[in-house]
This record gives structure tokens, sequence and C-alpha cells, in this order.
């Protein structure tokens, strides 16, 4: 059988370059058209360079998409762009999983609550799947479109999704701190992500109104049955990728260490991307990598849970997550292509 065929929409970005990176190495796939509107008619390595040698593809405009039988088509393209697409794209041979946040929420309703900016595909919401495979892996493997999570939610609900529904933790304290690397906000320079501004500095952002809150709080409570609410407060560090968020719970009966530990390993320990770990751990674990870092413990002098999980927020936080999403869209093995040792040092 001849390799898959996959598209990518919006090479620019860091997602786009990640993709490539992932995708150039995976054994039962191969990259046939890679679009870039705003960098049309140029190559892959004039924009991204450090892939000299390895992958210089035109960039070509992403009206070529439908001049191409593809298996997968990747959407790394801004909110409120993908949405277009998708409307005009679904009804096409090709899965499709997007990275954008377009299709994570449950309505059009909430997304233009938290989003600030219209939606005009409506029926995508009852077609998407939210990508985290690790709760929803049954369904994805049967999924036209994938709502790929966000970065901030992946960690956070992978710490929280577990003890949510075993009933241990009241579900009306749940407090999500994040900490991020600049990449995380994109690669258009911005004020807050300016060098001066980042280096040497820590911020919080987005107190109280940032979108990844609802994104988290929909998820565990639809996996749960629940009906949660989270308080979630994401913190910008002076580095280029990685995220640690701490979770804070509140128990509903006795806890111990114990317990805690089984929860986690009856949840995660068949997981090839999960790893349950015995001291708290670092952003550089993880670097480059598809792995999610967990390490839980109770505080009992609080009678509070802590749970602290790493990702790369450019891999198991977007391009690394979208391609396990595909792996299992198309019946591969689940961690093909992503056996990436992390960065360290």
């Amino acid at each position: 059988m001849g390799k898959y065929k996959i598209g990518i929409v919006g090479a620019t970005g860091y997602t786009g370059s990640e993709l490539v990176r992932i995708l150039i190495n995976h054994p039962s796939v191969e990259i046939s058209v890679i679009t870039a509107d705003s960098r049309k008619g140029e190559r892959f390595i004039d924009v991204h360079p450090q892939f000299q040698g390895i992958f210089d593809a035109p960039l070509v405009g992403i009206e070529e998409i439908d001049k191409h039988k593809l298996d997968i088509v990747f959407l790394a393209l801004p909110h409120g762009v993908s949405m277009d697409f998708v409307k005009d794209h679904l009804d096409r041979d090709f899965k499709i999983v997007d990275l954008s946040g377009d299709f994570r929420l449950s309505s059009p309703d909430v997304y233009e609550s938290w989003y600030k900016n219209d939606h005009n595909f409506a029926e995508g919401f009852e077609a998407a799947v939210f990508g985290l495979p690790e709760l929803f892996r049954s369904k994805i493997k049967k999924a036209k479109l994938v709502a790929n999570p966000g970065c901030f939610p992946t960690s956070a609900i992978l710490a929280l999704a577990p003890l949510l529904k075993e009933g241990i933790i009241d579900k009306d304290h749940l407090i999500v701190d994040s900490k991020t690397g600049v990449t995380g906000a994109g690669n258009k320079a911005k004020p807050n992500t300016h060098f001066p501004v980042v280096n040497d500095n820590f911020t919080a952002y987005g107190v109280k109104t940032h979108r990844h809150t609802i994104e988290i709080q929909e998820v565990i409570n639809a996996y749960s049955g629940a009906e949660s609410s989270v308080l979630f407060t994401p913190h910008l560090l002076p580095v280029d990728r990685g995220i640690l968020s701490t979770t804070y719970t509140k128990p509903t009966q006795e806890v111990s260490e114990d317990l805690l530990n089984k929860i986690f390993k009856d949840y995660y320990n068949n997981e090839p991307f999960v790893r349950l770990v015995d001291q708290v751990p670092s952003l550089k674990q993880v670097r480059g990598t598809n792995f999610a870092d967990l390490y839980a413990t109770y505080d009992d002098r609080t009678k509070t849970i802590i749970t602290v999980s790493v990702i790369d927020n450019l891999v198991k936080g977007a391009a690394g997550q979208a391609v396990q999403n595909m792996n299992l869209m198309l019946d591969l093995d689940e961690d093909e292509g992503l056996a990436i040792v992390p960065l360290q040092p």
C-alpha cells in the first residue's frame, strides 16, 4: 500500500513548521501540498530556513488543495478562519484535523461569547470530535472532523478529568494555574511578546476571561457527566516553548497518595504519551515531544490535591497531538512517527 497523502493549510506559523518536522519522518504518510496564501510562490525554506536541504516544497494558494487527492488535511489557521475552510470542504473525501479553536466548544453561541467572533458554520459543531485521544479515542477513530485541543486545555484536562470522573473532588473548586512559553502566542510580533517585555519578566494575562477556560470546563464536564466550574489563569514565561500547569482541587472524601496513584494509573498506565512521574516535572523533560508528564500529590495540611503537568505547547499541545489524531483516523499505530526523545538540556 502507498503512503497516505497529506495537505497542510497554513505553513507560515510555528504549528505549520512543527507539523512538517514531525510528518517528514512519518513512515506512512507524505506531504503532498502545503499552503500559505501570504507567501504563495515562495518555498517552505524561505519561511522556515531550518529545513534547508530537508524539505523545500513550494508554498501554494489554498485553492490548490482541491487539485490533490488527499487523505488528511491539517488546518494550521487562525481562529475564525478555519471555519470557512471546513464549511466549504467538510463534504470532501479527505478528513480534517483543525488546530484552531473554531470547533472545540459546544455551540456557536458559546464560541461567540468567549472568542468575540461570529461563527458561520453551526453544522461543524455536530460533526466535530474533540481530539484528546486519552479521553475520546474511539470517537476520534470514526471522525471526519477532529477539533485539536488547545495547549493549555490539554495539560489541564489530563490532570482534572480522572479526578472529576471518579467523583472525588469538589466540582465547584477547580483551580488551574498555568505557565506558557512565548510561542503559544504565535509567530507574529505583539507588544506583550516583544523581547524586552518578556525577557527577565513574568506576567499573568487573560485573568477571568481567557477562552481556554470554557474549553477546559466543557470537556471535563462532558467526559465526567458533572457540572463543574473552572478558574483558570495563564501566565507568560520568558522561555520559547512549553507549558506547566498546576491544578488545585478539594477532595470530597478521604484521600491518600496511594488512592491518587491508583486513579491516575488506572486511567493512564497504558497511554503511550502520558507519563506518570514520581517527582515534580519540568518543561525540558518533554521539550520537542508528544509526552505529557503528570505528577499528583495530596497536601494533608490544607486538604488539597495538587497536580503538576507539563507538555510542549507546540507538540502535545498542537502539532504532535494532531498527528496522534491522524494516526487514529487512518487506523495506524497511535505512536507512529512520534517516537521523539526530549531535548535536554
